[in-house]
């Protein structure tokens, strides 16, 4: 017998070699009818793969990311195999689940795909899962695996195979398709009742723009026709929401090939939002003891050497800039820690000086593959509202539930009220991957696990998600959409203290070593902006709105009264302006609704002679008429105390 603890850690016996399917079974008909996949001791594993020890298990279904991820996956080998189907020779790069579906590289040869090829491929489709075809695992040699795709003449699945160690390959059958693949899959195809193709494009094998481009197809799918037809729509009025489309209509922002792709253009209503978004966030922070630093946006090679970030993630960042100096090696900064840390050892601390917050609004750079570019949410260069906070170890928990504060905080103020949060612990099985003791991971683990907690945070627990220097709680918000982002995070680090030498003197008069949390709550500000826009459709929160107010003089004879209606409005620091256009009042009115500016001024003989405005509230119509006070007070009552 085997002892199988559930996820209420209550503890079941089961003969040696029982499935996930079996367990599922000894619960109940409905959960086996719904489970997709299982975690066994963290892993995912297809539901009819024989467990022989002892383990921790949670069963996953559609309601669960695990459960998505398994539909997807089976549903990129069921694409995969009407495409062979149906294009005789195709050869097959990869093929995973992504977030939102699943897509597969496939080299068409003298074949080609379109849109226009959709339908017939989403038929061939339906018409696999529906005859139930099962998923058979079968692991075997490097050997066996080498000679089935060199047989086949598939030398992208000869490149994978060549990077594998035998004794961990296994391959997928399905009907008549066989593919690479480490799983998890459904027990059967029948789950899959609804597809999608969404759309296609060129990839390069591997991303190595000097290799072949591969045909990626994107689908998703679902176990039911409805919940099809509703992503369907989402993606419609997701259309409407995009940021990049809002973002050019309301003028916030631009790129410019002649600068560089992914190197985001702020236009000067960009500007104003993204000032208005710093101005709040640094408010909080005075008023939670942060002190400013900036930092240059350059470093030495060696300096991130030291950090482990060169290791790490030197492939990932722009080609070293090299001096004059034999030997002499700078890279765009690809974060901020390592000029924070070196801001700390500039001056020596005591038990009584901690904790030392430092934060910078500190732009950063990093080379994304061009494929993967996409308007604010994927760039090659991004500001970061960045803090590092270096604390005794008896601070930590406290420090870190204050970071906790402020992320609540700005969700409330920008109106996200759907959150969760996740915390990111280490693969215990894949420890090259970290830096660091395993008691200071311990330390760290176990500090976020007590805030969390003491915050009263519901919180999943996601192995391997870690930071390479430590782990990490990540806040995901839900969007108007119900489309979920990963928005602010919060690390503890007891590595790069250590890296970097830190010191301060304790109540022993004793050197010891702070802990050092990294926090962003907007993560960053290019991504954070693209959310905000995507969950507003670029109706901003009134504090926020670049233009707050526009005054609408009804002819020329009242611009004079309408520029003292300005100069009073600005100043209540109430961002506004005229159109001074000789239009029609009807079509000013219209254009502002489209601009999105949260109040129209409305003057004319009658404002005039009363010195007061009528005033219109974007997307409600008439409020009246005012005074310019009662108008300020108005204004003033919507903000609120976004503090």
């Amino acid at each position: 017998m085997i002892k199988i603890t559930l996820p209420d850690n209550s503890i079941r016996e089961y003969p040696d070699g029982s499935t996930g399917m079996d367990i599922a079974k000894s619960i109940s008909e409905g959960l086996a009818r719904n489970v997709l996949s299982i975690s066994v001791n963290g892993d995912v594993w297809d539901l009819s793969r024989p467990i022989h020890q002892d383990a921790r298990i949670k069963l996953h279904t559609w309601d669960d990311k695990e459960g998505k991820s398994t539909m997807w996956h089976s549903s990129a080998h069921i694409m995969a195999s009407a495409i062979e189907e149906l294009y005789p020779g195709t050869k097959f790069g990869i093929g995973p689940d992504i977030e939102n579906g699943f897509y597969y590289d496939i080299d068409l040869g003298e074949n080609n795909i379109s849109s226009n090829d959709f339908e017939k491929i989403e038929k061939k489709m339906l018409e696999l899962a529906q005859k139930s075809l099962g998923f058979e695992r079968s692991e075997i040699s490097k050997k066996e695996a080498l000679d089935f795709y060199t047989k086949k003449g598939d030398e992208y699945k000869v490149d994978l195979i060549n990077d594998l160690e035998d004794g961990t390959i296994s391959f997928y059958k399905s009907g008549n398709f066989t593919d690479l693949c480490r799983g998890p899959h459904l027990t059967d195809t029948s789950k899959i009742k609804a597809v999608k193709l969404l759309n296609i494009a060129g990839a390069y094998w591997r991303g190595d723009e000097s290799k072949k481009q591969l045909t990626r197809v994107y689908g998703i799918s679902f176990p039911k026709q409805k919940e099809l037809t509703e992503y369907l729509e989402m993606l419609e009025e997701a259309k409407k929401r995009d940021h990049r489309k809002i973002g050019k209509e309301l003028e916030l922002f631009a790129f410019s090939q002649n600068v560089g792709m992914g190197l985001p253009l702020w236009l000067p209503k960009g500007a104003m939002l993204r000032e208005s978004l710093e101005k709040f966030l640094k408010k909080v922070q005075r008023r939670y003891g942060y002190e400013p630093v900036i930092s240059p946006h350059i470093g030495n090679k060696n300096l991130y050497i030291t950090s482990g970030h060169y290791e790490k993630y030197g492939k990932d960042s722009f080609q070293p800039i090299k001096t004059p100096t034999e030997g002499e090696e700078f890279f765009l900064k690809p974060m901020n820690c390592p000029h924070h840390c070196e801001i700390y050892k500039t001056k020596q601390f005591s038990y009584k000086d901690m904790p030392v917050r430092f934060a910078e609004f500190g732009t950063v750079y990093r080379y994304e593959q061009s494929g993967e570019l996409h308007g604010l949410t994927r760039v090659r260069g991004f500001t970061q509202d960045d803090a590092h906070i270096f604390c005794r170890p008896d601070q930590l928990k406290e420090e870190f539930i204050k970071v906790i504060d402020i992320v609540l905080l700005i969700f409330k103020a920008l109106d996200f009220k759907e959150y969760s949060a996740q915390i990111s612990l280490k693969d215990p099985n894949n420890k090259e991957k970290y830096i660091g003791s395993e008691e200071n991971w311990k330390k760290a683990e176990q500090a976020i696990m007590e805030a969390v907690e003491e915050k009263g945070l519901k919180a999943d627990i996601e192995i391997g998600e870690a930071a390479f220097y430590g782990p990490k709680l990540d806040f995901m918000v839900k969007d108007a959409l119900g489309r979920k982002w990963q928005l602010g995070t919060i690390q503890v680090d007891y590595n790069l203290p250590e890296r970097f030498d830190l010191e301060y003197t304790g109540a022993d008069n004793q050197k010891h070593r702070p802990v050092m949390i990294h926090r962003a709550p907007f993560g960053s500000m290019e991504r954070f902006v693209a959310v905000l826009i995507e969950h507003c459709a670029g109706n901003f929160p009134l504090w926020l709105a670049p233009e707050q107010a526009i005054i609408l003089p009804i002819s020329e004879k009242y611009e004079n009264y309408a520029k003292n209606v300005l100069n009073l409005l600005n100043n209540y620091e109430i961002r506004s302006l005229i159109d001074e256009r000789s239009e029609k009042t009807g079509k000013k009115i219209r254009d502002a609704e489209v601009r999105k500016i949260p109040y129209m001024i409305i003057v004319g003989e009658k404002e005039e002679a009363s010195g007061t405005v009528s005033v219109r509230r974007h997307g409600k119509g008439d409020l009246g008429t005012f005074s310019i006070e009662e108008f300020v007070k108005i204004f003033n009552e919507e903000i609120g105390d976004i503090y």
